[in-house]
């Protein structure tokens, strides 16, 4: 996860969630949003924008962003963004040009896709703007998609749109990063699964099976699994070894995309069990303080 913090004189800070799921009203326990109490010990933003039916563009999360951070400015508090969807991280530190939308493109190639494969339609990034290819795998039919509906809907490349999420300019925003090593990270996020289906994430979830999901909110991540067992397609272990095990792989891309940032400072966690040195996080807060105060 990254923890990004716009630089400022000591003054007040609220939390801004830069996060695609947590815009989502009733998926609380799966998308590890932020409790009541804790919102009430520190005001959070951009959390519950939207009813999870409702499809969200990451340029709307741009502009609602703006209004939030002008009005926390005018306000003499410090936005602290908090957050781990990459994308959403790059479009608000350097303000992305974000291409429009066009929705019949989409639903053609998606249909094309869902009959062929990924082969063609990557074959077709490849000869259209090969730079987009570079950074996309030939099998990752959701970003496949984005890139043509653009190609084809604005007649210019992808790539295009800069600075691009492989240019990093300079920014007056502090972005930290808090990292475990592997096995720390897998043994957490196995015991953060079952803390959740404990807290009631099963109850959540058929909460959504009922309703209707936009695409962005069915994907979230330990969702589908649930929806799974709940209509009888496999048991509640085999869908929860099955989101422990995507919820490792995504940390792993996540970790990818970030450390891609030069900007970052990581900040390596320490022990939080017996036989493991350090306090969890007093050493390390003391440090990224020190980090922001060195800043001009």
């Amino acid at each position: 996860m990254a923890v990004v913090a716009a630089t400022s004189a000591a003054r007040p800070a609220e939390i801004v969630a830069v996060d695609a799921m947590q815009i989502y009203r009733g998926m609380d326990i799966g998308t590890a949003k932020p409790t009541a109490a804790e919102r009430r010990l520190v005001p959070h933003h951009l959390i519950d924008l939207v009813d999870p039916a409702e499809e969200y563009a990451v340029a709307r999360f741009q502009a609602e962003y703006r209004t939030v951070v002008a009005d926390l400015e005018r306000r003499g508090v410090t936005p602290v963004l908090v957050g781990g969807t990459g994308l959403y991280v790059r479009a608000v530190v350097d303000g992305l040009e974000i291409p429009g939308q066009w929705p019949e493109i989409r639903a053609r190639i998606e249909s094309e896709i869902e009959r062929h494969g990924t082969g063609a339609s990557y074959e077709r990034i490849v000869a259209l703007d090969p730079s987009a290819a570079s950074r996309i795998e030939p099998n990752n039919a959701r970003r496949i998609v984005r890139a043509l509906e653009v190609i084809e809907g604005s007649g210019r490349p992808f790539s295009s749109f800069g600075p691009g999420v492989d240019v990093y300019p300079p920014t007056e925003v502090l972005q930290v990063g808090l990292r475990w090593d592997r096995e720390r990270l897998s043994r957490r996020i196995e015991e953060r699964v079952h803390t959740m289906i404990r807290a009631g994430w099963l109850d959540e979830a058929a909460d959504l099976a009922r309703r209707p999901l936009s695409r962005t909110a069915a994907r979230a991540l330990g969702y589908q699994e649930l929806f799974d067992h709940l209509a009888g397609r496999c048991t509640l272990d085999d869908a929860i070894g099955s989101i422990v095990l995507r919820t490792r792989q995504y940390a792993v891309r996540q970790e990818r995309w970030f450390r891609r940032d030069p900007r970052i400072v990581w900040f390596d966690l320490p022990g939080e069990r017996a036989g493991e040195p350090g306090d969890p996080m007093s050493d390390v807060i003391e440090r990224i303080c020190a980090q922001w105060l060195e800043r001009p």
